[in-house]
């Protein structure tokens, strides 16, 4: 079985590429807010931040590293949290593109999305009356007929560019137990070495739900196939996040909250910000008794290779 969390990591996801700026206004969008509300994530609990870029004149989700550029350094240099760059970027960007800024800045962490899937949030187009920017529409509507590619060459070429070439390590996002199953086979191939950070996530359309069972059998699926050997967080999107890591970090899970996995700290309430989010799930954890892992107590958990080897 693996180990149980003791000191339990808060990872805040910033912005992402998901939710667009018509569906809050609190979702950062310029170098500047995203700077601002990843400093204020870290100050609140957060020891890993998983950042996006986003196009500071209209919101779009862009790989541009120069984007990145403006809001990485202040971020390491008022923080000490973890950097987490992406690698999934959006589900309609290509691997080149992908990997652009995370391959220019060595990040200590960067995601890495496990496998293939259809990944929508069409659904959500009907609840929007009006939209801010032309291209948000058409955006969300096209999610119904995309594929979100992670090949196995796409996955392996990850590894081996940014994970031996950069010495990045990995948050390695599960949306569904066969993605458990792509990760032994690299596991088994001697391309990922232990621990494994493995970010289990609930909730989109396309993956797993936010079932307990379902929360209950990732577990035990990873614990069969990777004993000891990996540590274990989960995502719970969209309305269900509080409740889905709640019940996860009694099974012993880290977490990740953000705007990017849900706008809302509760029914009905918009988050205002990132930090907020942290505030509350930091709240329920330690009132079930669990110690908040800081930056440093991240790294020497995921066996990472420090803020002073990074390229920003």
């Amino acid at each position: 079985m693996a180990r149980t969390a003791r000191k339990v990591i808060i990872t805040s996801a910033i912005t992402g590429a998901i939710h667009t700026p018509s569906m809050s206004p609190y979702l950062p969008l310029t170098p500047q807010d995203i700077a601002h509300q990843a400093i204020e994530a870290a100050e609140a609990g957060a020891a890993i931040l998983h950042l996006h870029a986003r196009n500071p004149e209209d919101g779009r989700p862009t790989a541009d590293p120069e984007v990145f550029a403006q809001f990485l350094g202040s971020i390491k240099e008022r923080t000490e949290a973890v950097v987490n760059i992406t690698s999934g970027g959006s589900t309609k960007m290509t691997l080149e593109e992908r990997l652009a800024a995370p391959l220019r800045f060595k990040p200590e962490m960067a995601s890495l999305n496990m496998g293939s899937m259809n990944f929508s949030i069409h659904p959500a187009a009907a609840r929007i009356k009006e939209w801010r920017y032309g291209w948000e529409k058409a955006y969300v509507e096209g999610t119904e007929d995309v594929i979100f590619r992670n090949t196995f060459r796409d996955i392996r070429r990850i590894l081996k560019d940014l994970g031996d070439g950069c010495g990045t390590r990995f948050e390695f996002e599960c949306y569904d137990i066969g993605h458990l199953y792509n990760l032994a086979h690299f596991v088994d191939a001697g391309l990922v070495k232990p621990p494994f950070f493995i970010q289990s996530i609930f909730g989109v359309l396309g993956g797993i739900g936010t079932d307990p069972d379902n929360i209950a059998f990732m577990r035990q699926t990873a614990n069969r196939l990777f004993g000891q050997e990996y540590e274990w967080s989960v995502l719970g999107a969209g309305r269900r996040q509080m409740s889905t890591l709640t019940f996860a970090s009694i099974m012993g899970s880290h977490v990740r909250v953000g705007l990017e996995d849900s706008l809302y700290l509760g029914p009905g309430r918009m988050a205002t910000s990132n930090a907020e989010q942290v505030r509350k799930i930091r709240l329920i954890l330690e009132e079930l008794g669990y110690e908040i892992a800081s930056p440093q107590d991240a790294r020497q958990i995921l066996h990472l290779k420090g803020a002073n080897e990074v390229a920003f």
